[in-house]
């Protein structure tokens, strides 16, 4: 195995210093798990790549990957930026206490409540994703005699490698102004015109789990494309997310500057050729910045085995608490806590408790033989986990924890069966 973890001297594993096995002890299971190091080094390595290049620039947070108050106070101490989409995601970095004026606010139908809201906080910049957000945004704004800054998102029909349901730059999408149909050119000058609007520049996402500098380099074309065919001079280029993470031995990861440094070579000739002062380059990772710094730990049950076919093995969790491989096939990979290092002698299928025969975290794990009782590690679930958790079943979402220099915290407590009926009414016909 090659995903990197870190053990203690008996050959279990430890986070953020701290063994797996007492974790699962002090705060049950399941549980999430995230090394709050790994949180801050990977904000520092996409800070350090740009400071290589004389650019303004923002490393803005992507919360859909995991919005928690302390996540968003870890993000403000490395300096980065947030990207929200939601008023859910507003309130809770209200609550962390974060600067909002380096909030931006993305997402393809805002309510006018939500607009409202992040015109009351003074949020910094919102991503006008269609003409109809753009009409009644600059009402709104208007209103309440507020000029707010924006940007406008474009679908650049720049296709990632990635699963179908995780690109979001190719033509057909929900996602952004369309190119060919002149959508962006209307909105640039729409924009301009409105006094309570102030166009910053254009913003693209072209998807997740991306690998390849290809779709960067030709998304970050056809902004500078987009942006001079329309003669508009730009203050703020944001290229979006999507670097992709190690979740098995087949996934190959580029480092940070390397998407950062062709990113930034690409916009300075294109600043450069059409008499521009270089825009400020944002981007907005979130699965690289969390996805391999959390694991979440199960205990394991009841096994089945059916000769000739498979072993079943099953765990306290599943598809309520990591959805992903059932929604789009994810891939993981597993180790048995307090055999971290041993050798693989047993394969099974890791399933979960869920009524649904498709609650499968991995098919065919090779791990170390597993006898009831003993913690499971799915490494690289820091990303779409938590976010993603469902009440599927009445199960409770699972507590977080945070690990840092041999400590733990609690950063969201364990929901019991008492909170699943919190908001239950009794029937009054």
């Amino acid at each position: 195995m090659t995903i990197p973890f870190t053990t203690n001297d008996a050959g279990a594993l430890t986070i953020g210093g701290v063994p797996a096995t007492d974790l699962a002890q002090q705060y049950g299971t399941p549980l999430y798990v995230y090394d709050v190091e790994r949180i801050r080094g990977a904000i520092r390595a996409y800070r350090t790549a740009f400071d290589q290049h004389n650019v303004d620039y923002a490393v803005s947070y992507a919360a859909k990957a995991f919005a928690s108050v302390a996540m968003f106070q870890v993000a403000a101490e490395e300096q980065a930026h947030l990207d929200v989409v939601s008023g859910g995601e507003i309130a809770t970095a209200q609550k962390a206490g974060f600067n909002m004026a380096n909030v931006s606010f993305n997402g393809n139908n805002k309510s006018d409540d939500e607009l409202n809201y992040a015109l009351e906080v003074g949020l910094g910049t919102i991503i006008v994703d269609n003409d109809f957000e753009l009409v009644r945004l600059a009402k709104l704004a208007a209103a309440k005699g507020i000029k707010q800054k924006i940007l406008l998102r474009i679908a650049p029909a720049v296709s990632a490698h990635t699963h179908e349901y995780i690109m979001t730059g190719q033509a057909d999408s929900k996602f952004g102004f369309d190119v060919a149909s002149g959508q962006v050119a209307d909105a640039i000058k729409k924009a301009e015109a409105e006094t309570s609007l102030d166009l910053l520049g254009l913003h693209a996402h072209i998807g997740s789990q991306i690998f390849e500098i290809e779709g960067f380099v030709a998304e970050a074309e056809k902004l500078v494309e987009l942006a001079a065919a329309n003669h508009f001079t730009p203050r703020v280029f944001d290229v979006g997310g999507g670097f992709g993470i190690q979740y098995t031995d087949d996934d190959k990861p580029l480092a940070s500057n390397k998407f950062i440094d062709a990113l930034v070579a690409v916009i300075e000739k294109g600043a450069h050729a059409n008499g521009w002062d270089t825009p400020a380059i944002w981007i907005e990772p979130g699965r690289s910045i969390v996805g391999a710094a959390g694991t979440t730990l199960y205990t394991a049950g009841s096994s089945k085995t059916i000769p000739g076919v498979r072993t079943y093995q099953t765990v306290d969790g599943g598809m309520g608490d990591n959805i992903r491989p059932a929604l789009y096939q994810a891939d993981y990979q597993a180790v048995v806590a307090d055999q971290a290092t041993a050798p693989a002698t047993t394969t099974v299928t890791l399933a979960g408790k869920y009524c649904e025969s498709g609650d499968i975290l991995i098919k065919d794990a090779k791990l170390p033989a597993i006898k009831p009782g003993d913690i499971i590690a799915l490494l690289s679930t820091g990303a779409y986990g938590y976010s993603m958790a469902s009440l599927y079943n009445r199960n409770p979402r699972p507590a977080v924890v945070f690990a840092e220099n041999g400590k733990s915290q609690e950063v969201i407590r364990r929901e019991t069966w008492e909170d699943l009926t919190d908001h239950d009414l009794d029937y009054q016909g």
